[in-house]
């Protein structure tokens, strides 16, 4: 018997031991056949994903137990057959997943509250997409009816639609500021612009330590910092760039009493159709101090399409381009992610007023030169 009683101490002792250094990570793997492989990935805050384990189905289940951290880490379960990845966040709990091999998307990981939270935000997401996919067919047939009404109801809905899942959103970083999850869904919004500098500088200085040190909250600072850089009250950043003839012209040197930067590129067909509204407005008030500079994002190797733009369009202003695309670094410096996109600024090189189109922007020059 004492030796019995000293096993039993010895066993539960060695699982409290266990139990406080590690985590479990029980799954079913349904569909799936015995031997099939599960690859264990973690990422920690801006790193790349590692493998850190092989997992083998027998009995469609598998199970592993991994060591605690304090780190802040984002874990994947990925398959091949089918191809697939089901994201969880190690949180020092024991974890449940469930995988499901006709349909990975509906597999998930249970045990913590994050987890549960990433489950519901999946699922929020998922409706979002399914209402926008109705629309956009109930769009078509509207068209194909040439019900315009009805078309223009759906457009509203859809407007609707992108607000709330913009809110939800916001809502969802922010009730989880602790998660890595949190930082990279709002580092993605900011990048699309669903998020202004304000609400990114909110959801910063809410952060709790942990979180607040990590790369990627660092990396939303600085995007911060450079939206407020490029913002209506800030001073334009200067930049230098080569001309048509291949001579550098600053921005400092195209200033007049008010001076339009005007990101495009020829291949931009919504900036090709703005361009005859922006030559009308410069045509009326350039004697009167308006001045214009643009920045194209053409592509490398494609100076001849940028240069004829300018001549076909009648764009007899400054023009200047590194032919970087996306990766010009103007328009990094401007935080711009769309074109065509504008700034207005007046003669000591403050941004007055951002991406004015149409009637708005000669409303608005008119209200400056007008008389």
């Amino acid at each position: 018997m004492r030796r019995y009683f000293a096993l039993l101490i010895t066993i539960i002792l060695f699982s409290c031991a266990e139990d406080s250094n590690s985590y479990k990570l029980n799954g079913s793997a349904e569909g799936f056949e015995d031997g099939t492989q599960i690859i264990v990935y973690s990422l920690e805050d801006n790193n790349q994903p590692e493998a850190i384990d092989t997992l083998t189905v027998q009995k469609g289940k598998f199970s592993a137990r991994y060591p605690k951290t304090d780190k802040l880490l984002l874990g994947y379960l990925s398959v091949q057959n089918p191809q697939g990845s089901v994201v969880f966040f190690p949180e020092n709990e024991d974890l449940r997943a469930i995988l499901y091999k006709d349909s990975m998307v509906a597999s998930y990981v249970s045990g913590s509250r994050q987890n549960e939270m990433y489950t519901a935000f999946k699922q929020k997401i998922r409706e979002f997409n399914n209402k926008k996919q109705s629309n956009s067919q109930r769009f078509q047939q509207a068209r194909q009816e040439q019900d315009n009404l009805l078309a223009t109801e759906i457009q509203k809905e859809n407007v609707q639609l992108g607000a709330e899942e913009t809110n939800y959103k916001l809502n969802f970083i922010n009730e989880n500021n602790t998660s890595l999850f949190s930082l990279m869904l709002a580092t993605e919004m900011l990048g699309r612009k669903e998020m202004s500098a304000d609400q990114a500088a909110e959801f910063v200085k809410n952060l709790p330590p942990k979180t607040a040190s990590a790369q990627l909250a660092a990396g939303i600072k600085n995007t911060i910092d450079k939206m407020k850089r490029a913002d209506v009250g800030g001073m334009a950043p200067d930049f230098a760039a080569p001309t048509p003839q291949g001579e550098m012209l600053s921005l400092k040197e195209t200033l007049g009493k008010y001076t339009i930067i005007d990101f495009w590129a020829s291949w931009c067909k919504p900036c090709r159709r703005e361009n005859p509204n922006v030559v009308r407005v410069y045509e009326k008030y350039h004697d009167k101090g308006l001045n214009i500079i643009s920045v194209s994002l053409d592509r490398e190797g494609q100076k001849e399409r940028w240069v004829q733009a300018i001549e076909d369009d009648n764009m007899n202003w400054y023009h200047v381009s590194n032919l970087k695309f996306w990766q010009d670094p103007i328009a990094r410096q401007y935080n711009v992610r769309s074109i065509p996109a504008t700034f207005l600024l007046d003669e000591s090189g403050k941004i007055i007023a951002k991406n004015l189109r149409g009637p708005a922007l000669e409303t608005k020059i008119a209200s400056l030169l007008g008389q």
